[in-house]
């Protein structure tokens, strides 16, 4: 059924056809909106119809006819736009979405790449977080304000979301203030690329190389035109050029390769000139000797003003003796007085000592003395804190009281339990030391110099020199085995001295031709007389020989005594100077022998002096081997305590000048590198001597503590000292008949 309408929707007669071209049908939207109307227009007219009754019959029908119209057509539009939804549905289906892309608008950032699209706004990397205040977001090109746009709220969006399908491919250009919808194609790139895959399966990425340049060189030249016949004559600009490089290089002005290497390389000169310092390129003169300026003449004084004062004028019988000198030893300026400076004669000798000065300094060696600026702080040794560096005794922690006269030796036993110790009044105690208690004591009737203890395992034996005998005896300490062994050993050195001849009387002299005598001592032990009185004796680190010193006994000073066989010998048919101190090596087969300025050194496997150590001024008066034996301590009576290196050299590593008087004994410590030295100053010094087993290391001496316990009586302080075996103990003797113990 065809219906034409006119403008004002009336129907036009069927009889009359009009030649004009088939109108095109509206929009959905809008014939949804004139079936509309007409449906309104027709509900108007049939209750304008019902309320005012027609008088026409024509009317009603023509009424009737126009409703049949609009009612047809009504149904046409739903039929077209249920045939639209169908076809909406396929599509759908069919995953085509061009309506999609044509229904949405032209964005001019839809391209895959965000380089080629051309962005509104020409604010460039200002942040957009100083325009969150403002009304706009930037300016575009023609400089005008792009004003931000609406955003929807969290409920729009979410509205929009599930109404719209391109919702969810809408992205927000903050940057331009705008929405920009992909479409499924970019979406399916984005993808591919999110996954390492080409972008779109039109990408070939084995695409046929075309090689548009050839890789073989072929030789043709630029033109066709002959060689000149310049390419086959010297050119005379290039020898011009040769001539002057040649003469650069021999100039030095052109430095060639290897001059340019040895140029880097490190400089060499020679480490001392011919003035006996290092030369410098600065002190060169041209000829290449050493610049020295010369010598400032003495200023003239008072002795050469034309009038000096009275007492600089020699007189005519000075004048005259100056005549009967020689010539050389004549002054060569005689002071003479002037009125002004005009009767001031020319100086006869001025040419001559212009001449003798220029001499001088042509003939005359000079050496240029550099002065040196040194802090005085820059040269005392950083060394450590003492309290880093303990333990070390601090305190006087016992004081063991009883000997009546000045106790000259004390010794700690090898266990550390029991101190041993011998006065002037001719006594030998035995101290428990952690009690202070006093166990024994022998009389042995003369003034005791030296106890010592036998070193040997199991046999605490005691001895000790008094006049000419050194008297061993049992210390009556220890277990029943420890005794019994003590007794076995003297009696089995009686046993040999009287096999071997040197047996005799008790306190006899030696026999004629014998070097001692070996007798019983009363109250069990032996005593060893010797010709001379003995003042000091050593054991050897096995036990088994000891040596006694005898400063007067001459020849027979040193002796070298077998306990085991009860023998003696004279190992020097000689001694170098009056001897003090005698000394066994702790490890090797050395023997030490002190002089009054000297060290001697033996070795006792050769029969021959190893090594001398030259001391100070002063006669030495104690001797301490390092537990190690590659160190020695001297002390002497010049206040002066030596430090020997013996594998360094034979003069003091370093001298220790700590006391005020004569020092009298010294001393190391078996465990800690700890030493010790006491003087007639009452005091006793303790160090720190660190020996490094590194031998390009020189040991640390760094003194800790001054020790003060005893009295000063008769010029007589702390006579000797030792540690204690174990602890970080320190016993000394004094001239006030005490023994004092200092602990940490």
């Amino acid at each position: 059924i065809l219906v034409d309408f006119n403008c004002s929707g009336m129907k036009r007669p069927a009889g009359k056809q009009v030649a004009e071209p088939e109108p095109a049908w509206p929009p959905v939207e809008e014939l949804e909106l004139l079936a509309g109307q007409e449906l309104l227009l027709s509900s108007d007219d049939e209750d304008q119809s019902a309320a005012v009754p027609s008088s026409e019959e024509g009317d009603e029908e023509e009424a009737g006819e126009d409703l049949e119209l609009r009612l047809a057509t009504h149904e046409l539009l739903h039929a077209t736009e249920d045939a639209e939804r169908e076809q909406e549905l396929a599509r759908a289906r069919d995953g085509n979405d061009e309506d999609d892309e044509e229904d949405r608008p032209t964005d001019p950032g839809s391209d895959s790449s965000e380089d080629e699209r051309e962005n509104r706004n020409t604010v460039g990397e200002v942040p957009l977080v100083w325009y969150q205040h403002e009304d706009h977001i930037g300016y575009d090109k023609d400089g005008k304000a792009i004003k931000k746009s609406g955003r929807k709220d969290r409920l729009d969006q979410l509205l929009d979301r599930n109404d719209s399908k391109t919702a969810m491919r809408t992205i927000y250009d903050e940057y331009n203030d705008e929405e920009i919808t992909l479409s499924k194609e970019e979406l399916r790139m984005i993808m591919a690329i999110r996954k390492g895959h080409f972008p779109h399966v039109e990408v070939n990425p084995f695409e046929p190389y075309s090689d548009w340049f050839t890789r073989d060189v072929e030789k043709v030249p630029f033109n066709d035109a002959p060689i000149p016949k310049r390419r086959f004559i010297p050119s005379k600009h290039e020898e011009k050029k040769i001539v002057k490089l040649v003469r650069a290089i021999r100039k030095g002005w052109l430095k060639t390769r290897e001059q340019k290497e040895q140029a880097q390389a490190p400089p060499v000169y020679l480490l001392w000139g011919e003035d006996g310092q290092a030369g410098d390129d600065t002190t060169k003169t041209a000829t290449g000797l050493s610049y020295i300026p010369p010598a400032k003449p003495r200023l003239p004084g008072h002795a050469e003003s034309y009038n000096p004062p009275a007492e600089y004028l020699p007189t005519e019988e000075e004048i005259a003796g100056y005549q009967l000198l020689d010539p050389e030893d004549r002054p060569t300026f005689i002071p003479t007085a002037h009125n002004s400076l005009r009767e001031v004669p020319m100086y006869s000798r001025f040419i001559k000592e212009v001449f003798e000065r220029c001499l001088d300094l042509y003939l005359c060696p000079r050496v240029r003395k550099k002065r040196l600026f040194i802090n005085p702080q820059e040269l005392v040794p950083k060394l450590p804190k003492p309290t880093d560096l303990q333990p070390f005794p601090t305190h006087l922690a016992m004081r063991y009281t009883g000997h009546a006269g000045k106790v000259r030796s004390v010794a700690p036993d090898p266990s550390g339990q029991w101190l041993l110790s011998g006065a002037d009044d001719g006594c030998v105690k035995l101290w428990e030391v952690r009690s202070g208690r006093c166990v024994h004591t022998w009389q042995l009737g003369s003034p005791v110099y030296c106890v010592a203890w036998c070193p040997a395992q199991g046999c605490r034996l005691i001895s000790a020199t008094s006049g000419n005998t050194v008297v061993m005896m049992p210390s009556k300490v220890g277990s029943v085995e420890e005794q019994a062994a003590q007794e076995q050993a003297v009696a089995k050195a009686l046993e040999a001295a009287g096999t071997g001849g040197l047996s005799g009387p008790e306190g006899a002299l030696p026999a004629e031709g014998q070097l001692v005598s070996w007798a019983p001592q009363p109250g069990g032990g032996l005593c060893v007389t010797h010709r001379f009185p003995v003042r000091h004796l050593a054991w050897h680190a096995r036990g088994d020989y000891w040596s006694s010193m005898a400063p007067t006994g001459n020849t027979q000073a040193v002796l070298v005594h077998q306990l085991s066989r009860g023998s003696s010998q004279n190992p020097f048919r000689k001694n170098r100077g009056r001897v003090s101190r005698v000394l066994f090596h702790p490890t090797k087969p050395f023997f030490f022998v002190a002089a009054q300025n000297h060290v001697f050194v033996y070795n006792l496997t050769k029969q021959a002096m190893s090594k001398k150590l030259v001391g100070g001024s002063g006669a030495t008066t104690c001797l301490a081997v390092h537990p190690s034996g590659d160190h020695v301590l001297v002390g002497a009576e010049d206040k002066r305590l030596a430090w020997y290196d013996l594998d360094l050299s034979d003069k003091p590593y370093k001298a220790l000048r700590y006391h005020s008087t004569a020092v009298r004994g010294a001393a190391f410590h078996r465990t800690y590198p700890l030493f010790a030295s006491c003087a007639d100053d009452g005091t006793a010094q303790v160090f720190h001597g660190m020996v490094y087993s590194d031998l390009m290391t020189n040991p640390l001496l760094v003194p800790l503590k001054v020790l003060r316990g005893h009295q000063v009586i008769d010029h007589a302080g702390v006579l000797d000292c030792a540690f204690h075996p174990t602890q970080p103990w320190l016993f000394t003797a004094g001239a006030d008949s005490t023994l004092c113990l200092f602990c940490n």
